[in-house]
């Protein structure tokens, strides 16, 4: 077992996030599923079956964007880091990270303060809170801002050769 700090927080947060994904993903399914089925022998359904979807779908995304930047899944534009020296990239790399960081971290303390705003807001049948909503969106921005702090110090601490040595490589499609 690594004791790696990029290792220990890379797995703690994929599997936070695989059991988010899983749960909601498995939740909102069973849910479904027994909605239509009750509703094609009985004709009628469950009255909360439509909003509990509603209300795990955006931790379903959040976790899944958390996952995706982990593994670098998102697009990325690299023609002007590829156009530096090594330790222009470094530098940069390091910078902009810490910039992401910031950004992400900013948007975590900006909902964390609408918490109260939304907490009032009531789902109709159900009366759960909007903050369980933008709870996952500032647990998600926080991760990705952890996550862009790590990239960060590890674009710091990169051998300036390593960096200037190694082709891009070509990420294969998604599908």
């Amino acid at each position: 077992m690594s004791t790696e700090p990029r290792g220990l927080i890379d797995r703690a947060i994929g599997t936070l996030c695989q059991l988010v994904l899983w749960l909601s993903t498995s939740m909102i399914f069973v849910i479904l599923v027994a909605n239509t089925v009750l509703r094609y022998l009985t004709g009628s359904s469950l009255q909360w079956a439509n909003e509990v979807p509603e209300l795990l779908f955006p931790w379903l995304v959040m976790a899944g964007v958390v996952i995706a930047a982990q593994q670098g899944a998102h697009i990325a534009t690299t023609f002007l880091m590829e156009a530096l020296p090594a330790t222009g990239r470094r530098v940069v790399a390091t910078a902009a990270w810490l910039v992401v960081a910031v950004l992400y971290g900013t948007l975590a303390g900006a909902t964390w303060r609408m918490l109260d705003i939304v907490h009032d807001e009531k789902s109709p049948i159900l009366q759960l809170p909007g903050s369980i909503t933008y709870g996952c969106v500032m647990a998600g921005m926080a991760l990705l801002g952890l996550l862009a702090l790590q990239s960060a110090w590890h674009a710091w601490r990169a051998p300036p050769a390593a960096v200037a040595d190694a082709e891009p490589p070509v990420p294969a499609a998604h599908w």
